[in-house]
């Protein structure tokens, strides 16, 4: 199992070997807060989290995030409820999805999965 993200596409793609299990439009960072190009692992999951920090100088806070699988330090894929407007970067680098969406990556990849990030 690995799990691929064409930024370029704004496209995740979930694989068993060669084999495509979903492919899904997504939004990922936007300029400022790009999502990390490279290969990582899954090494954090939780079913609800609420996220809140400050990126540049921006505060959020956001409850009620549902599927979250950390792969690269803060960022993570996950449930998106504040918008609908996947296929565009969107997040402070996190991978957003559908709540559908990110609850299938969340049952289909264990901690460890590779995550292979591209251009």
């Amino acid at each position: 199992k690995w799990i691929e993200v064409d930024l370029s596409q704004q496209r995740l793609t979930l694989w068993i070997g060669n084999t495509q299990v979903l492919s899904t439009l997504i939004s990922s960072g936007r300029g400022a807060t790009p999502t990390e190009v490279g290969e990582f692992a899954i090494y954090s999951k939780t079913p609800l989290t609420t996220m809140t920090g400050t990126i540049l100088g921006e505060y959020y806070y956001v409850p009620n995030i549902k599927w979250v699988s950390y792969f690269d330090g803060g960022e993570a894929f996950h449930g998106t409820y504040w918008h609908h407007n996947f296929g565009h970067p969107m997040s402070h680098g996190c991978v957003n999805m559908t709540e559908a969406d990110a609850k299938v990556l969340y049952d289909f990849a264990p901690i460890g999965t590779k995550v292979i990030v591209h251009a």
